[in-house]
C-alpha cells in the first residue's frame, strides 16, 4: 500500500488517503469507515481530530492504520476489525462468532419493550451478540434468558453481559431443545436469508458474517415455522411472541401466526418503510382466537 505525501503524513493526510484508499474498492461509506479505523489506532475524537488535524501520526500508528485499511479494503467488516459495534445507543463487543447488530433490529426491541412489564420473564432465541436481550433488561425491569446453538455466540453474549452489567441466562440450545419453563415475551431474530440469496449478498455479509446466524434453509422460513409451532408451548397465556422478519415476509409470518392461533397479530414497519417485525399473543382461557 502506497502512503500519501511525504513521511510522517498528518492525520488530516491520513484520513484523506484512507478515505480516498476505501472508495478506490468501492467500500460503501469509505468516509466513516477510514475515520472509525483512524479513530480505532489513535484513539481519538472528531473534537480532538479538529483541534490538532496537522499533528503527525507516529509510525506505529500509521503502520496499524495502513493493515486495517487493507483489511476493511478486501471487505472485512470495520466492526469485526474494531471488534465493537453499536446498538441502541450502547457498544457491543462482536466478533465473527456473531452477526453484527444492525440499527432495524432496534424496531424489534421497541415493539418488545411497549409490551414489557416489571417483573416479565424474557426469552431470546438465537441471541447472538446478545444485543436484543442485554438492550431489553437494561430498559425495563425485566428478567431474561438467551439462547443460540453457536457456544461461541454465547461466549460473546455473557461477555457483553459482563460489560454492560446485566445479568442474563445463557442456554446453548438449538431453539427450544434445552429451555426450560414459560416466559412472557419470547423474542427473536432468527436466520432467514433464502439460501439461494446469500451468494448475492454484500461480501461483506456472505464471506464474514456468520452462516449459521444467516440461511434461513430453502425459503428463508425454516426457522420461523418451526418457532411459531414450538413457542406456545413456552409462553404463558396473553404472552407474546416478537419476531424480527425480513421485507418480504410480512403477510406469511401474519399467516403463520393466525394458523398457529396466536391474536393480536401485527406486522410492524421499519424506518424505511419495510416489513421489520411480526408479532402476536397467546391468547388467555377464553378468548376469541382470530
Amino acid at each position: 500500500m502506497d502512503r500519501p505525501g511525504q513521511s510522517p503524513c498528518s492525520l488530516r493526510e491520513w484520513l484523506k488517503f484512507g478515505t480516498e484508499y476505501l472508495q478506490d474498492r468501492e467500500v460503501a461509506d469509505a468516509g466513516t469507515d477510514a475515520w472509525l479505523l483512524l479513530e480505532y489506532v489513535t484513539n481519538i475524537n472528531r473534537s480532538y481530530y479538529f483541534m490538532h488535524m496537522q499533528e503527525k501520526m507516529n509510525r506505529e500508528e500509521a503502520k496499524e492504520y495502513r493493515e486495517l485499511l487493507k483489511r476493511r479494503g478486501e471487505r472485512e467488516p470495520v466492526q469485526y476489525i474494531t471488534g465493537e459495534a453499536w446498538f441502541y445507543g450502547r457498544s457491543f463487543l462482536v466478533n465473527p462468532s456473531v452477526l453484527i447488530p444492525r440499527q432495524d433490529t432496534e424496531v424489534l426491541v421497541e415493539e418488545v419493550l411497549k409490551r414489557a412489564m416489571p417483573g416479565m420473564r424474557v426469552l431470546d432465541l438465537c441471541t447472538g451478540s446478545g444485543c436484543i436481550l442485554l438492550t431489553i433488561l437494561k430498559e425495563a425491569s425485566v428478567s431474561g434468558v438467551g439462547s443460540d446453538i453457536s457456544g461461541d455466540a454465547l461466549q460473546v453474549a455473557e461477555r457483553n453481559g459482563k460489560r454492560l452489567k446485566v445479568h442474563a441466562g445463557w442456554i446453548e440450545s438449538n431453539l427450544f431443545e434445552k429451555i426450560g419453563g414459560t416466559f412472557d415475551l419470547i423474542v427473536s431474530n432468527p436466520p432467514y436469508i433464502a439460501s439461494a440469496v446469500i451468494p448475492e449478498l454484500e461480501p461483506e455479509v456472505r464471506e464474514h458474517e456468520p452462516l449459521l446466524a444467516l440461511d434461513g434453509h430453502g425459503d428463508g422460513l425454516y426457522f420461523y415455522r418451526k418457532i411459531v409451532e414450538e413457542a406456545p408451548a413456552y409462553l404463558k397465556a396473553g404472552g407474546w411472541l416478537c419476531l424480527e422478519i425480513g421485507w418480504d415476509q410480512g403477510e406469511i409470518l401474519r399467516r403463520l401466526l393466525q394458523a398457529a392461533g396466536f391474536v393480536s397479530v401485527e406486522i410492524v414497519k421499519d424506518l424505511s418503510g419495510l416489513d421489520r417485525v411480526a408479532l402476536g399473543r397467546l391468547p388467555v382461557s377464553g378468548e376469541h382466537k382470530e
